[in-house]
């Protein structure tokens, strides 16, 4: 494609043929049986499980399971991305029921395989296999050894399988369908009058909390948090569920030491690390409090109102830049030619092969997300394009995910993912990257406003994240331990966001229920510290570039991407000269953000 034509581009939906053609045709229901042909013949392995089973038959399992597993996340994958292209649609919800159903039994029938080399095969053979096996799936196995004192007895972890899809899993679908179909009222004073818009997509009413207008940007809250405390018994009860079945599960049944332990073991990280980042964050929080009240005065405001925490610096509508979307892609697609030229390819044939869905529409999923249904598949983008420059940054976020992906593609499917910590690792990047070179471009002014944005960005994605598993913890202890009210679980949340921004911001009481708008704590408990790990990194990376140069860190760099989640976190930087174990390295990141302030600092006029 020229670079005429990406300026051009419009906003549109994803093409999903590339999975699935027609799930109502003959060719379709041959491809499941074929599943079910390969899931048969992967049970009939039960009889070579042996502690003396040779290094090939063992390896002849591992590919036949990788076969299963990539042929269920082609008609899985296919389902939920239609399912989120639409939320509204029953035919496509339907589908995503019966391929989790189908899901369920797969994880069930070569479920005793998992159990097998976890609980009955003995350390001595269980070496023996991991080490004659080829390296790519060395530490995934490991992993696994790792994670075993906390696996059940078969029938057991059947039960949980099969009610996961029926239980929490169908809460938390309910409460999915329940918030995308939420439509907000927005009530603006135009001198004497209430002028009321109505909005039925959230992302465009929250790209409203970003307004230069102050009054907008409460009207636009408002009209969010009332809805939600509107809906709080239902949001909140479903909370409570999860957290009372995760805490069941993973400390009554399987024994882990704490709920965010499930998390931290799953990213094959250690407590301790986690602890230490966390604390970091936690002392840190002036760092980030300076900044409010640094942007306070930049504002003409005595002091911020929570309301007010994604303002731009100004008061001028016209001062906010809007990008068409043929301009975003363009400008991210530049950028990440000159960081790299594969960095851009990789970028390009997400493009051509028309797997982005970028339309703001009603029922559709909001936010956006990257989708890497095999390795081998180039990955699905979502986004919720509405031309601001935060929306830019997004599309070169997603797309570093997409790269991040496509970088690993070698890999067999069991290990191609990376961990939760090191997801963020090319999305990031991607994004300072954008940052850096859109402020090439711009006036003294303009690099203000970037940099203003972007600082509010790093807050979002460290501090606000931190904080946001700092409330899990404390949430889940007082749901599980005292049966906590959702009132008592609002007070919790009031208590958090009080303490992460002091005397630096004036918050009001309607922000006590602004967790159940939080999709995260409902998907998956505990995943939002990765974020603040992967920023704080990327920051470190980022810095290591600027002094390195291109020809020294772009080839360590890559080989971190390539790794996937083949290799534990700590040996693969470690070997990049970043020891995670040091609380030190958290403290450089923060560092960084400080310098930015500085710098913002020195261009107010």
């Amino acid at each position: 494609m020229t670079t005429t034509a990406y300026t051009t581009m419009k906003v549109g939906r994803w093409n999903l043929a590339d999975l699935v053609e027609d799930p109502s045709s003959d060719q379709f229901g041959s491809f499941l049986r074929s599943i079910e042909e390969q899931l048969a013949q992967f049970e009939r392995s039960r009889q070579i499980l042996r502690q003396d089973i040779s290094p090939v038959e063992f390896e002849g399992l591992l590919h036949l399971l990788e076969s299963i597993s990539e042929k269920i996340s082609i008609a899985s994958g296919y389902a939920h991305l239609r399912y989120y292209a639409d939320t509204s649609s029953n035919e496509a919800s339907a589908l995503v029921i019966r391929m989790e159903k189908m899901a369920s039994d797969i994880g069930n029938r070569t479920l005793f395989f998992d159990l097998w080399f976890k609980r009955q095969l003995d350390d001595e053979n269980a070496n023996r296999l991991i080490n004659a096996v080829p390296q790519v799936y060395r530490e995934y196995l490991r992993h696994k050894r790792l994670v075993a004192k906390y696996s059940l007895s078969e029938p057991e972890e059947k039960i949980i399988n099969t009610l996961e899809v029926t239980g929490i899993g169908a809460l938390v679908k309910i409460y999915d369908k329940m918030t995308s179909g939420f439509e907000f009222t927005v009530k603006l004073r135009r001198g004497r009058k209430i002028v009321e818009k109505k909005f039925d997509n959230k992302e465009k009413l929250v790209s409203l909390v970003r307004s230069p207008d102050a009054n907008t940007r409460e009207a636009a809250y408002k009209s969010l948090l009332e809805v939600y405390r509107k809906n709080s018994g239902v949001l909140g009860e479903i909370y409570q569920n999860v957290a009372v079945q995760w805490r069941d599960e993973a400390i009554s049944m399987r024994g882990y030491k704490s709920p965010i332990s499930v998390r931290n073991i799953a990213n094959n990280l250690d407590d301790v690390t986690v602890e230490a980042l966390l604390a970091s964050c936690r002392k840190n929080s002036a760092v980030f409090q300076e900044y409010f009240r640094e942007k306070a005065k930049m504002l003409g405001m005595k002091k911020l109102r929570r309301y007010d925490l994604y303002a731009p610096i100004t008061t001028k509508a016209s001062d906010t830049k809007k990008f068409t979307y043929g301009k975003a892609v363009q400008s991210v697609l530049d950028t990440f030619g000159d960081f790299d030229p594969q960095f851009r390819t990789l970028a390009e044939r997400v493009f051509s092969e028309r797997h982005v869905d970028s339309e703001i529409r009603k029922a559709k999923r909001g936010g956006a997300f990257c989708y890497t249904v095999t390795p081998k598949m180039t990955p699905y983008v979502l986004l919720n394009f509405d031309g601001l420059t935060r929306d830019v940054s997004t599309l070169a976020h997603e797309f570093g995910h997409a790269i991040h992906s496509m970088l690993a593609s070698d890999l067999p499917i069991m290990v191609s993912h990376a961990p939760l910590p090191l997801a963020e690792t090319a999305s990031v990047f991607a994004e300072m990257l954008l940052n850096e070179k859109l402020a090439e471009k711009m006036s003294a002014r303009e690099r203000r406003l970037l940099l203003a944005e972007h600082i509010d960005d790093m807050y979002a994605t460290i501090m606000r994240q931190a904080y946001f598993t700092l409330f899990e913890i404390e949430a889940h202890r007082v749901i599980a331990e005292s049966n906590a009210t959702i009132d008592a679980v609002a007070k919790i949340y009031f208590e958090n966001l009080n303490e992460q921004f002091g005397s630096s911001i004036a918050i009001t009481p309607d922000f006590q229920w602004e967790w159940v708008y939080i999709p995260h704590f409902y998907h998956t408990p505990f995943y939002t510290y990765a974020y603040s790990f992967g920023n704080l990194l990327v920051l470190s990376l980022y810095r290591q570039y600027k002094l390195e140069g291109k020809s020294s860190f772009v080839p360590k760099y890559f080989k971190i991407l390539a790794a996937g989640g083949s290799r534990k976190p700590e040996e693969l930087l470690m070997e990049a000269g970043i020891d995670i174990s040091r609380e030190e390295f958290w403290q450089q990141g923060f560092d960084y953000v400080r310098e930015m302030i500085q710098q913002l600092k020195s261009l107010a006029p």
